[in-house]
């Protein structure tokens, strides 16, 4: 018999807001004023505090630091599309996410101390506490968003990653578990060019990161993750189908224009002409663009925000460090499980006896 075709499928890309800040009026959102702002103020917020907690990392007040510099409009944009009864999962990159979501930047600075308070995990947020390992994020998604399933709850959970995470099994099983169980669950691929140092081109020979969506049964797409207004959009109609089943797989094209964590040097493995490239298109002044051309912000209120968020973060940054005061590092062992195992005491003896002997 003849070769046929089996079956033939494509890949949708979504931008609403182009580079130079122009919208195409027909994929508009259409949010309000009030609502362009808060995204903005979010976006320039994140922006903020991932420079100061740089440099509190660089003076030893902070632990290892993940910012999330350029892709803010892929977070701010898809944690904004969700509603308070969803649930959201995220690796250790997700700041402008946390942000979006009500997360006060005290609690992510403790995180970053090392502090249990940091990862805290209060029920009637319904945000996860980061997941470092690559990959897991998408697992706890697919498992959150079956329960949803199960229980009939009329909510969807969106699960954070990265293009890196896309190589490993652990995502495909659980695209792949979300397509048979009808999960509720939205599957965010962050893809910001690079796994650490390897090339989003050194990782697949696939097209599109959205396409390994379609071996798992699932509907993906793809969209300009610096354009917050798109991401927006894209998330959800996301999460409008998760929530009646249908699982969605977004790649959000974006890049990390800083470093992978505060023990990384990019200039190892990135030109400077590649980073001068997406410096252009940098996600909070194509937003910015957007708004100043639509009379909706100008220097007078920038200058306002500025202030606003300065003093904030200083207030956070004092918050955290005050609960920081009288923390011993012997607690760590005392928050791993909710009592002490044997191993875990023998572990906490052994640290006790070697500070003492210093």
């Amino acid at each position: 018999m003849p070769r046929e075709q089996a079956i033939e499928f494509s890949i949708d890309h979504l931008q609403v807001l182009a580079p130079d800040g122009s919208v195409d009026s027909d994929l508009d959102p259409d949010l309000s004023e009030d609502h362009l702002l808060e995204l903005y103020w979010t976006m320039k917020r994140s922006r903020r505090l991932d420079e100061r907690a740089i440099a509190l990392q660089r003076r030893g007040e902070l632990g290892t630091y993940a910012p999330a510099i350029g892709q803010e409009a892929a977070q701010v944009g898809s944690a904004d599309a969700l509603e308070e009864t969803d649930w959201m999962v995220t690796s250790f990159r997700e700041t402008p996410a946390y942000l979006t979501r009500g997360t006060p930047p005290r609690a992510l600075l403790q995180y970053a101390m090392g502090m249990e308070e940091g990862a805290a995990a209060p029920r009637e947020e319904r945000n996860f506490p980061p997941s470092v390992p690559v990959g897991s994020q998408a697992l706890h998604a697919a498992g959150l968003g079956w329960a949803q399933e199960i229980t009939g709850e009329d909510a969807a959970t969106i699960g954070y990653f990265g293009d890196g995470a896309t190589s490993e099994g652990d995502v495909y099983e659980a695209l792949n578990l979300a397509g048979v169980f009808d999960a509720h669950s939205v599957f965010f691929c962050q893809n910001n060019q690079y796994a650490i140092s390897v090339p989003r081109e050194k990782q697949t020979r696939a097209e599109t990161l959205a396409q390994k969506a379609i071996a798992a049964g699932i509907d993906g797409i793809q969209v300009d993750g610096n354009d917050v207004l798109g991401t927006y959009a894209a998330v959800k109609e996301a999460v409008e189908s998760a929530r009646n089943g249908d699982p969605v797989f977004v790649e959000a094209l974006t890049y990390r224009r800083s470093i992978h964590t505060t023990s990384d040097d990019p200039s190892l493995y990135r030109k400077q002409e590649e980073e001068d490239e997406w410096e252009e298109r940098d996600p909070i002044v194509r937003f910015e663009s957007y708004l100043r051309e639509r009379g909706i912000l100008d220097d007078d209120r920038i200058e306002e925000m500025r202030e606003s968020i300065e003093e904030n973060l200083r207030e956070e940054i004092a918050a955290a460090n005050e609960a920081r005061e009288g923390v011993e590092a012997v607690e760590m062992f005392d928050n791993v499980y909710e009592s002490r195992t044997r191993e875990l005491d023998r572990q906490r003896a052994a640290f006790t006896e070697g500070e003492n002997d210093r």
